[in-house]
């Protein structure tokens, strides 16, 4: 269905049943998975999320400030990103870790044209430190990423809900429903929780669709493959 797509992959779903650290089983089935996604001919980018290793709004209001919360967060996304990428060349592919920090003793800086020629010739990509600035999201840095380098699709990978629902499906309701599709503004005005509002914004202005489903092994390529999983958000 897609030449280039970007993936956003939380970070919980590195940390397998454990609440926090890296599963380093879980890691190499999902570097499996992303490998044979480029055997299959698509150019993939992955934007990893940091809340196995920290989670800045879980830092009480009187500790350390947001900015510092955030900086610590990106930190964790490389980590995370190293892990991922040791795991998808031991599956025998090749894989750049760009990040918006400059570490340049185990990652490259992001640069967009960097980046196009990894995916072009061939290499898996992924993004570490978010946006390189505090107060922005992992959610945004996919969305700006995936406009970045011309994907055709964003899929976001969740770990507690399989798509957009019309109210909370983890809350007290019962009558939350499951939308198989839904508009930008529909999502809008009725306030659907499909990503951050910055994130959602860019996605909005640029027409570029996002795929919102629960990430679990095989089904990124059935997503590719054509099969209705999730939620279109379009």
């Amino acid at each position: 269905m897609y030449k280039r797509i970007l993936l956003k992959l939380s970070g919980e779903a590195l940390s397998g049943k454990g609440k926090y650290g890296i599963d380093f089983k879980i890691a190499r089935q999902i570097a499996k998975e992303f490998v044979q996604i480029r055997k299959d001919g698509i150019e993939l980018a992955i934007v990893v999320g940091g809340g196995n290793i920290f989670r800045g709004r879980k830092i009480p209001k009187d500790s350390i400030d947001r900015a510092t919360a955030d900086y610590m967060g990106m930190v964790g996304t490389v980590l995370n990103a190293l892990a991922l990428q040791a795991e998808i060349e031991r599956e025998g592919a090749q894989c750049r870790v760009l990040s918006a920090l400059s570490i340049k003793e185990v990652a490259e800086d992001y640069i967009r044209r960097r980046a196009t020629s990894h995916l072009s010739k061939g290499r898996i990509v992924l993004f570490a430190a978010g946006t390189g600035n505090p107060f922005f999201t992992t959610d945004t840095t996919a969305a700006l990423r995936a406009l970045e380098i011309d994907a055709e699709v964003l899929l976001k990978a969740t770990t507690n809900v399989d798509g957009v629902y019309t109210s909370d499906p983890n809350g007290k309701s019962k009558k939350a429903k499951k939308l198989k599709k839904v508009s930008y503004h529909c999502a809008l005005t009725k306030r659907l929780r499909v990503m951050d509002s910055t994130a959602f914004s860019l996605c909005q202005d640029n027409k570029l669709p996002i795929i919102v489903f629960k990430y679990k092994p095989g089904v990124v390529k059935k997503i590719l493959q054509g099969k209705e999983i999730g939620t279109v958000v379009s």
